[in-house]
């Protein structure tokens, strides 16, 4: 989230799209509520189905699954043909007015630069025209005909309401409300708030999805403010912090990333990460890439990353792919190419698509470690569960470790919410039977792996070998230690510009600001900088002093970066300094410094004269309209169809697809048409259970003990579907039987002038735990994922239903 679950009672229109909080963050949800009562904000709901949410909403618009590029495209021609764009934002915090190269070009649903047999870019035109000093040219009256503003009329030029509604099958009356009502906040004083979830990432063009509302944020002036903000719903208590501290397959803790094969230098790899001001006199605060990079492999190697060894950069592992996501690693245990798998906190038997695949690829491996406190399906793949799970015990080779690990109340630790806070949470319990925590459990792998390394040698041994582990309990690191490594502390003493002593020897850091290059910091990972001090444990606080009651608490808990609440809120004040809106203030120009109820995120003694741009991550310091080579897809979004699809694309028959999705041929050989699937399914989460953990529980197992789906009315009656009877639901991969709850929430939708059906396809039910055994939504998913991230297609593909007498008994 730019902004907090608390802000969200400052916005005056609240967008809930990819998203359904009130049944998957009903705590969270409360503040939507406040929100509507307290400030009289509306709430508009676009989603498929008519959902808990959609039934408190002011404004419901019902969408076909895999379009909102389509709609939210079709809102940002509107708020342009509408001059409804918060004109002064625009101008000075956007890239509206930078042009760009000439030789960029679109058409037929390819950018400039395509190759058909990599099925990728070149994206050398993707950018922007640079002066003699390597800046980017601007035109500030926007009159250039390749300034990006004029580039991107032109781009959405064609996503007009008729063309919205024939491909999201949204009524064009109900399209054009909701474009009404978020122009409605283009007004200095007035502010959106969008809160999205895997309704948005799990497609395969995900990204741009929230990209695509990013830019209307930009454009109404929503980024930086009280009330605004994009706003990510995190599925898991820690899910943020599992990406914060690096473990997705292509990254390092604090969004560094992995050397890729061909970086065989450190200064190599430098070379293309610490990014150059693209205009005058802006921060561009990547320039101290080497400062994050530098201090993390001293906390990672200790004295053993030294200058003289490029700070230990050849022990990092090096990329031969773009990542080893969780597509990848099955297609590549499926054929045989990986025959070990260690399975952490995961059930990919559940939550990965295509299920028949991955029963199949872990069936192939030599053995399997799962790390779980529950009894996952994951780690009984290999038992006969009847047609849930069929399997022969004495065909499957596969060895399996079953560890059980303590879960979060048997141990203190962190957890990272939605909002970036890390809030500490201390141990209520010990773990049950012969149940370790999960720090242990690595600890006492580290140590095995490194003894047998020390005797008997091996392949490259230096990276564990040289690991730095100084902790007083080797075997079992206390979390707070854990945590000082994360904040980093001084090796040597630090001194400032003129010379006193900051920090002794020792000590633990402030925050990022004091790391080094030279070798004189260490930095697990440098946006924890500042959680853990000299001062004690930040995480730990529960002050809920709340300035102005203004949903930020400073003093509570402590939020990445520089316990920064709302990120970009230079954004909030305009180029004198003053707030947009002045009832609800951030931050201000003083006359000397930076003050306010957050903090600056912005150097605090900057000058608004001085011209630096409020969005200091990026080199040009403003925000993004056009992407340049950020995105795989290209640096505007368009709408591709999902790769099951009921539709032809009506933009481009000839590109249907996202063009650079990376699809193997055995995914693809599985993917099937309209012909004999003809209805589009989405997956979604209930509030009775949550994920696959719940089930194991007998008052969530009552509650919801069966698996259903959920089908219109009129769907029902052209099947003779009856409430509560058993249907099958099968796709290309496999099919389930279950139970059909048949609704009035899902209504059929025109889409290109025929009727397109849905059908909700809740995912909680597998072989293990209390509840009724059920096959899981994932049998019947296509193995495909979003080009930049691979988050696997869970929200739009086709399926067929027919009704059946259910299983026998």
């Amino acid at each position: 989230m730019t902004n907090t679950w608390q802000d969200v009672k400052n916005a005056n229109v609240v967008l809930c799209m990819g998203g359904n909080p009130a049944e998957a963050h009903p705590c969270g949800f409360k503040w939507v509520i406040e929100a509507k009562i307290e400030n009289g904000a509306k709430l508009v709901v676009v989603d498929p189905r008519f959902t808990r949410t959609a039934s408190v909403a002011d404004f419901y618009a019902p969408i076909r699954p895999g379009t909102d590029i389509a709609f939210l495209s079709g809102v940002i021609r509107y708020l342009l043909e509408k001059d409804a764009i918060q004109h002064d934002y625009v101008r000075a915090y956007t890239n509206a007015g930078l042009i760009v190269k000439e030789g960029f070009g679109f058409k037929d649903g390819l950018f400039t630069g395509y190759s058909e047999q990599d099925r990728r870019y070149d994206k050398s035109t993707w950018d922007y025209e640079l002066d003699e000093q390597g800046f980017a040219k601007a035109d500030d009256t926007w009159r250039h005909p390749r300034c990006v503003i004029n580039l991107l009329r032109r781009h959405v030029e064609r996503y007009t309401p008729e063309m919205v509604s024939r491909i999201c099958g949204t009524p064009q009356e109900k399209y054009l409300q909701v474009c009404e009502l978020l122009a409605g906040t283009a007004a200095p004083d007035k502010a959106l708030t969008s809160m999205f979830a895997l309704g948005w990432t799990q497609h395969s063009i995900g990204s741009q999805n929230i990209r695509t509302m990013a830019m209307v944020q930009l454009l109404l002036g929503n980024i930086g403010v009280a009330g605004g903000g994009m706003n990510a719903l995190r599925g898991h208590s820690n899910i943020q912090g599992l990406t914060d501290v690096g473990l997705l397959s292509a990254q390092m803790p604090g969004y560094l990333t992995l050397p890729q094969d061909r970086e065989t230098s450190f200064e190599q790899y430098m070379s293309t990460r610490q990014f150059k001001p693209l205009r005058p006199g802006q921060t561009s605060y990547w320039q101290n890439y080497r400062k994050f990079f530098v201090s993390f492999q001293k906390a990672f190697f200790g004295e053993a990353a030294r200058a003289d060894n490029d700070w230990a950069y050849d022990w990092l592992p090096k990329l031969d792919h773009d990542g080893y996501d969780i597509i990848r690693a099955f297609e590549m245990m499926v054929n045989g190419e990986i025959n070990g798998y260690i399975c952490q906190g995961f059930n990919p038997l559940q939550a990965f698509p295509d299920r028949g695949k991955i029963r199949r690829g872990l069936r192939r491996l030599k053995f399997l470690v799962t790390m779980d406190p529950l009894d996952t399906e994951t780690s009984r793949f290999w038992q006969d569960f009847g047609p849930q799970n069929p399997s022969d015990p004495a065909a499957v080779q596969t060895e399996v470790f079953q560890l059980p690990t303590t879960c979060f109340a048997e141990e203190n630790g962190s957890l990272v919410n939605s909002a970036r806070w890390l809030q500490w949470h201390w141990k209520a319990a010990d773990g049950p039977g012969e149940a370790r925590s999960d720090i242990w459990i690595m600890s006492e792998l580290f140590h095995r792996l490194r003894e047998l390394y020390r005797k008997e040698g091996g392949a490259f041994p230096d990276p564990l070998l040289n690991l730095a582990w100084n902790y007083t309990n080797p075997r079992t690191p206390d979390p707070e230690e854990l945590a000082k490594d994360m904040n980093g502390r001084a090796l040597a003493d630090l001194r400032d510009e003129g010379g006193t002593v900051v920090r002794r020897a020792g000590q633990l850091l402030d925050g990022f600001g004091q790391l080094s290059d030279d070798g004189t910091t260490a930095c697990g990972c440098w946006i924890f900088a500042g959680c853990y001090t000299e001062q004690g444990n930040q995480m730990a606080r529960r002050d809920a002093t709340d300035p102005r009651e203004q949903g930020l608490a400073p003093h509570w808990a402590w939020a990445w970066p520089a316990n920064r609440r709302i990120l970009y809120n230079r954004a909030s004040a305009d180029l004198a300094g003053r707030p947009w809106n002045p009832v609800k203030p951030l931050i201000q120009w003083d006359g000397s410094r930076w003050v306010g109820i957050d903090v600056p995120d912005y150097a605090p003694t900057i000058k608004p004269s001085d011209g630096v741009g409020p969005f200091i991550m990026n080199a040009e310091g403003v925000g993004r309209l056009f992407a340049r080579d950020q995105m795989a897809e290209g640096p505007f979004p368009e709408h591709y169809e999902p790769f099951e699809s009921p539709a032809p694309n009506l933009l481009h028959p000839e590109v249907p697809t996202n063009p650079v999705a990376r699809v193997f041929a055995s995914d693809r050989a599985m993917f099937g048409t309209a012909q004999n699937f003809p209805y589009v399914a989405t997956t979604y989460r209930l509030t009775e259970h949550f994920h696959f953990w719940t089930k194991h529980a007998r008052i969530n197992a009552i509650l919801q003990p069966q698996e259903f789906i959920e089908i219109g009315e009129q769907l029902a009656r052209e099947k003779g579907i009856e409430q509560g009877g058993w249907v099958r639901l099968s796709s290309r991969r496999g099919e389930i039987v279950c139970k059909a709850y048949v609704t009035k929430r899902i209504v059929p939708l025109m889409v290109n002038g025929s009727p397109t059906h849905v059908i909700g396809v809740p995912l909680h039910w597998g072989f293990t735990g209390q509840a009724r055994k059920g096959y899981g939504a994932n049998t019947l998913t296509p193995s495909v994922g979003d080009a930049n991230t691979e988050t696997p297609e869970f929200k739009a593909f086709l399926v067929n239903v027919e009704k059946t007498n259910g299983p026998v008994a």
